[in-house]
């Protein structure tokens, strides 16, 4: 019980941190970007201009990203947000009004950071500067869920996990179902 309290506590104190000291117009930026994230538009559109402009090599990264992004959604928003019903920060802790604009859903965890995080680590190994260039944004994902008061730092990193995960699975699944493509 008392490391749960110590857990809790350490996710408030990031919490609060993290939405009071990011600058208005950085906070701004943040928005932007999770919003093109909203339903992974960002991802699918990264992986069309893969697709399109990359060759081959970008036909793998697309399909590597887009795939591992459909294992994280269905994990993250299909089954771990049912079976954890984890509320939101408390709105008291967030000094800004995009707290009011945010989901009712589980807290836990975030699948936009699971998205973010799976199509960067799917697409990386195929094109490594295509990775490298999907990792910012990705970054900006996972800090605007916290800043903006949608989640706790906890549920970030859990959704990061989810991301790893789901593309370590679509980087190994059988050369059939994924390399067949290329």
């Amino acid at each position: 019980m008392r490391v749960r309290a110590g857990f809790h506590g350490v996710d408030r104190v990031l919490t609060q941190q993290a939405a009071s000291r990011i600058p208005k117009r950085a906070g701004r930026v943040l928005s932007a970007v999770e919003e093109a994230a909203e339903s992974s538009k960002l991802w699918w559109g990264a992986a069309a201009v893969m697709a399109a402009a990359g060759g081959r090599r970008g036909r793998a990264a697309a399909v590597a990203g887009v795939s591992a992004v459909a294992v994280a959604q269905l994990v993250s928003n299909g089954l771990c947000k049912q079976l954890a019903d984890r509320p939101r920060p408390p709105k008291e802790w967030i000094p800004h009004d995009e707290v009011y604009d945010r989901p009712d859903s589980s807290s836990f965890p975030s699948g936009h950071t699971a998205a973010a995080v799976a199509f960067t680590a799917a697409v990386t190994p195929a094109w490594p500067a295509a990775g490298a260039v999907c990792a910012l944004p990705a970054a900006m994902v996972a800090l605007e869920r916290v800043q903006s008061g949608a989640h706790y730092p906890s549920d970030v990193a859990a959704g990061a996990v989810i991301g790893a995960a789901s593309a370590w699975l679509v980087r190994r699944a059988p050369y059939p179902l994924l390399r067949r493509t290329t």
